[in-house]
């Protein structure tokens, strides 16, 4: 007998182990998917996880809110910013409940996902622009819309969601990368909501400067190239991120483009108004807004 046929079979019998325990591996990696723990509170509040077929198929943490009733809603999508202290990402948590609450009782099933290198997602943060004085504003949008834009479909896969339709609505960094899934146009995307959206804000902890602003209108005229996705622009005079004239000038510059933008500036809301949508007393500031633009997209 040959020597070396006890080695080779112990050989096979570890990769055939190994292989079991590959596809064990991968199975309890799908299963983990979906509802965390049981739903609680008025609006069936629950912790979900999302794949993320673009990092390895790992998981996003997200809040969905439902209202009552067994019957399909529409899905919207709420995406958060990003902290202009580094050292607060990993505090990220679902917010905007004032604002998501609205929504629900509107008749929306709500999803606020927790994007890659925040809060309980953590893991690398691929959404930096760059040095502050040559920031790629365009490809840091793009990777916050690969994000929002897995939420969405896997989202729309759940039997109480309608499978089409979907509104995306974002606030700050949230509100930059939704501008840059509408110039992807995703077909299950009806309309968008921009709240106080940009990037490179707040430069060096001082208000009212931005990294390159001339780069931020450049990259929001790129994005306005492509989208056709109508979408609704709600910034502040007193947005301590981006001023009246840099929001006015995205919005021309995206409209430019060819983009669909209904620009709105709203008066002074508290020290900052770029906090607005975050805040339970800006509802009644936004919420007429939003309820016509969204009756005027079909909603």
């Amino acid at each position: 007998m040959n020597p070396n046929f006890h080695g080779r079979r112990a050989l096979a019998a570890i990769a055939c182990a190994l292989a079991v325990l590959l596809s064990l591996g991968a199975a309890g990696a799908a299963d983990k998917f979906g509802p965390q723990g049981e739903p609680g509170g008025e609006w069936r509040e629950q912790t979900w996880l999302i794949p993320l077929p673009h990092d390895g198929g790992r998981a996003m943490h997200a809040l969905v809110l439902r209202p009552p009733g067994g019957e399909k809603r529409p899905l919207a999508a709420i995406n958060h910013g990003s902290p202009a202290k580094p050292s607060d990402r990993p505090n990220v948590k679902p917010g905007f409940k004032t604002a998501a609450e609205w929504f629900v009782k509107r008749g929306f099933v709500v999803v606020l996902p927790i994007r890659r290198g925040y809060g309980a997602t953590g893991g690398q943060w691929d959404e930096t622009y760059g040095r502050c004085g040559e920031p790629d504003f365009r490809r840091a949008g793009l990777e916050s819309a690969k994000d929002i834009r897995a939420a969405v479909a896997y989202m729309m896969r759940q039997q109480f969601v309608r499978p089409e339709r979907a509104l995306v609505v974002g606030q700050s960094a949230g509100g930059w990368g939704s501008l840059a899934l509408a110039s992807l146009n995703p077909p299950e995307v009806a309309a968008i909501v921009n709240f106080a959206g940009g990037r490179g804000g707040y430069a060096d902890g001082k208000p009212n400067n931005n990294c390159r602003a001339d780069r931020l209108v450049e990259a929001a005229g790129d994005y306005g190239k492509t989208a056709r996705t109508p979408t609704l622009w709600i910034y502040t005079e007193n947005d301590l991120f981006f001023s009246p004239s840099i929001s006015r000038r995205m919005a021309e510059a995206y409209s430019a483009g060819g983009g669909k933008a209904e620009y709105t500036l709203l008066g002074e809301y508290g020290r900052d108004g770029h906090a607005m949508f975050g805040s339970g007393g800006g509802l009644g500031r936004w919420r007429d807004l939003v309820d016509k633009f969204l009756s005027a997209n079909g909603f």
